[in-house]
């Protein structure tokens, strides 16, 4: 097993109609940087699958601890039944080019075109490229225009459960870099 994995929220469907939908999703990840490309594998017989294939589109959403219930939430019950986005009490925001809405309390969301779709068996995996990404302003330090990523409090999941990522550990490269040792403080 690979684990663990983020906990994303997949929103699908129209912005501000009541076919939009939203649902958890950890089998996800990037696959490309130029141009910049993602995955999410999704059941066929979930209600995002649909609107999904229909929209060839979906926005990916970071989650954080402080959305850890919502987004539990919003992956054990069905946007057939209910209001996905009223059970949870999360908002929709308006996005740049795709028409799936995105997760206004999300740190980072991005909207998504879907390239190809294969199937695998139990999923199928929506290939994706990222064409347009919304960062919350509050994580971009305005000195040295880096994303502080770390201050949202990423929610992750491990066979089962959620977890906030931990502690700090170093950069990348930090390993073969001279006279650096393998913790280095954050400012």
């Amino acid at each position: 097993m690979i684990s663990p994995v983020p906990a994303l929220l997949v929103t699908s469907g129209q912005f501000g109609s009541t076919e939009s939908n939203l649902f958890t999703a950890s089998w996800t990840g990037i696959v490309c940087t130029n141009p910049a490309m993602c995955y999410v594998s999704i059941r066929p017989e979930r209600y995002s699958y649909e609107l999904i294939k229909e929209s060839m589109e979906f926005g990916l959403n970071l989650t954080t601890v402080a959305m850890a219930e919502a987004t539990d939430r919003a992956g054990v019950i069905s946007g057939r039944n209910c209001d996905k986005w009223q059970e949870t009490g999360l908002h929709q925001e308006m996005p740049k080019i795709i028409q799936a809405p995105l997760v206004q309390e999300s740190p980072i969301s991005m909207e998504c075109r879907v390239r190809e779709i294969i199937p695998l068996g139990s999923h199928d995996m929506f290939l994706a490229e990222i064409i347009s990404v919304a960062v919350d302003e509050s994580l971009l330090n305005t000195e040295t225009g880096k994303l502080e990523l770390h201050k949202s409090e990423l929610l992750a999941y491990s066979h089962g459960e959620y977890f906030g990522l931990g502690n700090f550990i170093g950069y990348f490269g930090w390993s073969v870099k001279k006279g650096s040792g393998p913790i280095e403080q954050r400012k």
